[in-house]
């Protein structure tokens, strides 16, 4: 059922998808079923004029920390992490595509002759002609995690929201999974997050929201209409903003 766009807090929205998401229950890869899924919840606030850009991890096909970890150079292991964001955001496009979403990818890294380079001029008219954009390869750096690169990608193209989708309904101060009085957070500052060292972000990401005034919100992807929901500013999972409230 289609909704004003002025029943919406947020309309320009930052989505970052970890790779792990798009593996569904399979283990490894890419599950189509999610694909699907995705592109529905994302056609639904889409149709509505919310404009939508999304980062997507590469953890589901390789993880650059793993890598180093087991002797690798970091730095090649990151490129080869970046390389498989680029294999997700593709297939998110096609999913995106069949779905009547129309979609760019726009890589960090120069891939003529699959995606266009990222340029931020280029995203923001994108956007504006409603156009959902898929940020591909992280930062184009070593060293800087999917998480960084989404934060710097939201304030950059000036998003009013971050939203984080997890597996998780919010932001709790120990794992809910193993510790059952775990307490979760409705409203969250960025130096508590960053000073119980709270998985949310990296220190990094978290940081630059906070200079930036960039709110997160930190969502189960999982949930039934849960984008246009927490969109709309209503009480879906954690938000992170300057100061408690």
């Amino acid at each position: 059922m289609s909704t004003s766009i002025s029943e919406y807090k947020y309309h320009r929205v930052l989505l970052k998808l970890s790779g792990e998401a798009l593996m569904g229950n399979t283990g490894y890869g890419i599950d189509p079923a999610v694909l699907e899924r995705l592109a529905c919840d994302i056609k639904a606030v889409h149709d509505d004029g919310i404009e939508v850009a999304v980062v997507v991890g590469g953890g589901n096909i390789f993880r650059g920390l793993a890598g180093a970890a087991a002797g690798m150079d970091r730095s090649q292991a990151d490129y080869m992490g970046m390389l498989a964001t680029v294999i997700n955001s593709l297939a998110l496009q096609d999913a995106f595509e069949s779905a009547g979403l129309p979609c760019r990818v726009m890589s960090a890294i120069t891939m003529a002759e699959i995606c266009e380079p990222y340029i931020r001029r280029r995203a923001m008219h994108h956007l504006e002609k409603n156009i959902v954009c898929i940020f591909a390869a992280g930062t184009g750096n070593p060293y800087f995690t999917t998480d960084t690169a989404a934060a710097l990608r939201a304030c950059e193209i000036d998003a009013e929201v971050l939203m984080k989708a997890t597996n998780v309904d919010g932001i709790y101060d120990k794992d809910p999974k193993k510790s059952p009085d775990a307490k979760r957070f409705d409203t969250i500052s960025y130096l508590d997050v960053l000073t119980r060292g709270l998985q949310v972000m990296d220190a990094t990401a978290t940081a630059l929201c906070n200079d930036n005034s960039m709110p997160i919100i930190v969502f189960d992807i999982n949930q039934t209409d849960v984008l246009r929901k927490a969109l709309k500013g209503e009480p879906v999972g954690t938000v992170v903003v300057k100061e408690e409230q």
